[in-house]
């Protein structure tokens, strides 16, 4: 097995003498080559880890390990991390190419080392014909490339980008999106994305750490994260509308689990019916948008009415009330209901995923089903 490029070992960072927990004890692989998002809100604690990371914060516990060794306490110059901003942090008054090489002639190099290397980043970047422009004349995008390329002319052993393209406007960032994924594919680079916005951590990472109140969450693949997220957070986070999200009692039933909240029943047939307690158990269920069948034909599902339809291009939206309970679809545009129609609702059972009430955590790996309601 490859040894991680990045390794974090019980990574804890405490302010105000352990009154404030930012980072609670994560613990996190990165494989080499690998593009790997922390994802999550504002104070979840994914910049104090990438500070931690790059040597700005200091942690209050655990361990960084880069290539195998530690770097607590290594000053950042030495860690051999490269750290893109959001704010681009490039000298306007220089040109492009004195920015690239900036850094190279402050370490010391050579002149032929640092036209070999700035030549190399520009030629990557699409930044060959702009090297004697000023940076002032740039634009959003074409900043945020020379404040790349200022990071890869170091050559560092991971790269670090926190919500690089957060300033962007909506086409430069699919444009740089597209730079970041074709930039990992040419050099192979280990990176380490931090951001808030979930479509741009699915489309550019390899695997998705998906943290909140100071841990991680989950740590998976994009797709299982989508599929099948391990906490409801993940649940409620990932996913654009979320995944519906229910309060309520698992009971048995001779056709198999069901799930009862006031009228709403969805029977789970025999999933989960080997760990079912003898009791109904107070649980979550969980189902997304994208998996609910709409129906006009009475008696084919659950009774629901439409309470609002957002169109959005080649699909819409539908939010209804079901017994009372708030449940959103996602049905193709064409043949979508009116507001107010009834409607019948089929929740498949193979798509839901059911979540502690205590602990938040999935339920569907095998674990005790929980309490007593």
């Amino acid at each position: 097995m490859t040894a991680p490029k990045l390794e974090l070992i019980g990574l804890r960072k405490e302010y105000d003498d352990g009154a404030v927990v930012a980072v609670d004890g994560i613990d996190l692989q990165i494989a080499p080559g690998e593009t790997v998002a922390l994802l999550g809100p504002s104070g979840c604690g994914k910049s104090t880890t990438l500070n931690m990371v790059v040597g700005l914060e200091d942690p209050s516990g655990g361990d960084i390990r880069i290539d195998g060794s530690s770097v607590v306490g290594v000053p950042p110059g030495k860690r051999n991390v490269g750290l893109v901003f959001q704010d681009y942090a490039v000298f306007t008054h220089m040109s492009v190419g004195r920015n690239l090489s900036f850094g190279l002639e402050v370490a010391g190099l050579g002149r032929a080392e640092i036209t070999q290397r700035v030549g190399e980043v520009a030629e990557l970047l699409g930044l060959g014909d702009m090297l004697r422009e000023k940076a002032a004349t740039l634009g959003g995008s074409q900043l945020q490339r020379v404040a790349i390329g200022r990071t890869l002319v170091t050559r560092p052993a991971l790269l670090l980008l926190d919500e690089p393209l957060s300033n962007l406007e909506a086409e430069a960032r699919l444009a740089m999106r597209r730079e970041l994924r074709r930039l990992q594919s040419e050099t192979g680079l280990t990176i380490v994305y931090v951001t808030h916005d979930q479509t741009e951590a699915i489309s550019l990472a390899n695997r998705i750490a998906v943290m909140s109140n100071g841990r991680i969450r989950q740590f998976d693949a994009t797709q299982t994260v989508y599929d099948d997220p391990a906490h409801v957070f993940v649940a409620g986070f990932i996913g654009s509308p979320a995944m519906n999200l229910v309060k309520g009692d698992l009971k048995s039933d001779p056709a198999g689990p069901v799930f009862v909240r006031d009228g709403l029943q969805v029977g789970l047939q025999h999933r989960f019916v080997d760990r079912m307690p003898p009791h109904p158990t107070r649980v979550v269920l969980g189902f997304r948008p994208d998996a609910v069948r709409l129906s006009d034909k009475a008696g084919t599902g659950l009774p629901g009415r439409v309470t609002l339809v957002a169109p959005r291009g080649p699909e819409a939206v539908v939010s209804l009330d079901v017994h009372g309970i708030e449940i959103t679809a996602i049905v193709p545009a064409i043949g979508r209901p009116d507001d107010g129609a009834e409607v019948a609702v089929e929740i498949p059972p193979e798509a839901c995923v059911l979540f502690s009430t205590e602990t938040g955590r999935n339920l569907s790996t095998g674990e005790p089903l929980g309490a007593a309601a």
